[in-house]
């Protein structure tokens, strides 16, 4: 009951999960500035979707979930455009790159180990770093000390760098390389592993440009929009995994639930905002982790060509 066939990943999926997995990804990008693809992917291959199709779907469906996310933050005030366009640049050359690496790996029957690699090292290592960082801050805040890692104020190796360009919605005055860096960073891992790179960003505009949260959140989401659609246009059309089908329902469940997920974010503090999302980003690295070393029910299994 409620079955639809997927032409290009050639499976029938239930059209109820696929929503609510759209629904509960496209929350958690309205509530933590994150395209939620670090979410979204490993479960769509959890589901029996082929790795690379769940790639580049899964980057198709945060376009969506952007758009939704972006437009609360921005009557919110939260979009630093000058920053966003910087982050674009610098994503996609990293875009470009990620799409022709994984069309290798497909190619050499790897793309799925080395997937499921990556995901376990970045959310694992971010995870931990942003899980230490913010419990500490919450621990200072209750005892009646001054959070102040954060500030923007407070200057480090970065202000040091050339190309200055000032950000006047975030109150900055720093190099452009830093925030092309990040961009290409996160352009790379959006294609690569159809994420929108927002556990690599968030933490790095805060703890590295300096940046309030606030804006960091609604930033961050802006860039990942157009970031996205490039992969997403880059993978139809250069490896032919776009399912256009599971698109759709995923992008239909996101954009409902962005608005619900930004609304839930207004009512928590930044520190409680990055001690959650660092728990999330953790168990999903446990949870691939735990995939690829736990012994399969069944040993030999097919699945169809295009996902290997």
């Amino acid at each position: 009951m409620f079955q639809i066939y997927l032409p290009i990943a050639e499976i029938s999926v239930n059209l109820v999960v696929m929503l609510g997995l759209g629904a509960a990804v496209g929350f958690l990008s309205g509530m933590f500035g994150v395209g939620g693809g670090f979410l979204l992917t490993p479960l769509l291959m959890l589901s029996g979707i082929p790795p690379a199709i769940a790639v580049a779907t899964g980057a198709n469906q945060i376009v969506g979930t952007s758009v939704s996310g972006t437009m609360a933050q921005w009557r919110r005030g939260n979009v630093d455009l000058q920053m966003g366009a910087v982050l674009i640049a610098g994503g996609v050359v990293g875009a470009l790159a990620g799409v022709f690496l994984l069309k290798i790996l497909r190619e050499a029957g790897q793309a799925g180990l080395m997937i499921s690699l990556t995901y376990v090292f970045f959310l694992g290592s971010i995870g931990a770093l942003m899980l230490w960082e913010s419990v500490n801050a919450i621990r200072r805040q209750r005892a009646g000390k001054s959070v102040s890692a954060r500030k923007a104020s407070q200057h480090n190796w970065i202000h040091g760098l050339p190309f200055k360009m000032r950000f006047p919605r975030s109150r900055l005055y720093i190099s452009a390389i830093p925030p092309l860096v990040i961009g290409c960073l996160v352009g790379l891992l959006a294609a690569f592993l159809g994420v929108g790179g927002g556990f690599i960003m968030v933490p790095a505009m805060i703890y590295l440009l300096r940046m309030p949260t606030n804006i960091v959140v609604g930033t961050s989401i802006f860039q990942i929009i157009f970031v996205t659609a490039i992969v997403t246009l880059l993978h139809a059309t250069l490896n032919h995994t776009l399912d256009i089908m599971l698109a759709f329902l995923l992008i239909i469940g996101g954009v409902i639930g962005g608005q619900f997920g930004v609304r839930a974010g207004q009512k928590l503090r930044g520190e409680q905002l990055r001690a959650l999302l660092a728990l999330m980003v953790l168990g999903v690295a446990i949870r691939i982790l735990l995939d690829l070393v736990i012994r399969p029910s069944e040993l030999y299994s097919i699945v169809p060509l295009v996902g290997s």
